[in-house]
């Protein structure tokens, strides 16, 4: 999701977990960070039909947010890109699924009623929104998968506005 307006009258901003580290034992009061969000989307490129290294070690910095509790009940979503067209889009969003659970955060998926899923020969997923993108990384979003992307950042601000 761009940062600017969803759609559904929420803002997003943009975060990159290489930019940004949870510490351990920090407050993390960062308003940008996970803990100062209403709602909470994040991808990662597949490797080996997993979450890429940094994401991993993202999650696994978010300890003291487990412990205070700080994202139960928040709404979250996912999104991964692959190379190759069977290179792990749904078992990627499985695996970063389970932290996002760990924390009690509400998972918010692509119901069958985005009619772009069911039409969809290169990403998408009701996990999440995925594309495929060639060995050669040339291959832009079609149209489905934008629209599939549109959709799962409408429906993450919907929830989390219920929240607020």
């Amino acid at each position: 999701m761009c940062a600017g307006d969803s759609g559904a009258g929420a803002n997003s901003a943009i975060t990159d977990v290489s930019d940004f580290r949870v510490s351990r034992h920090a407050d993390c009061g960062n308003p940008r960070g996970p803990k100062g969000c209403a709602g909470l989307i994040v991808g990662s490129p597949t490797r080996f039909g997993n979450m890429a290294a940094p994401m991993k070690q993202f999650f696994d910095d978010t300890s003291a947010l487990w412990m205070q509790g700080s994202l139960i009940d928040k709404p979250a979503a996912l999104f991964t890109s692959t190379s190759s067209l069977h290179g792990g889009q749904e078992s990627t969003l499985l695996s970063m699924m389970l932290p996002l659970m760990h924390h009690g955060m509400v998972l918010v998926g692509v119901p069958y009623s985005v009619p772009e899923l069911r039409q969809t020969t290169a990403g998408g997923t009701p996990y999440g929104a995925s594309h495929w993108s060639t060995e050669g990384g040339d291959r832009a979003l079609d149209d489905r998968e934008s629209a599939i992307c549109r959709a799962l950042g409408k429906r993450v601000a919907e929830w989390a506005l219920r929240g607020q």
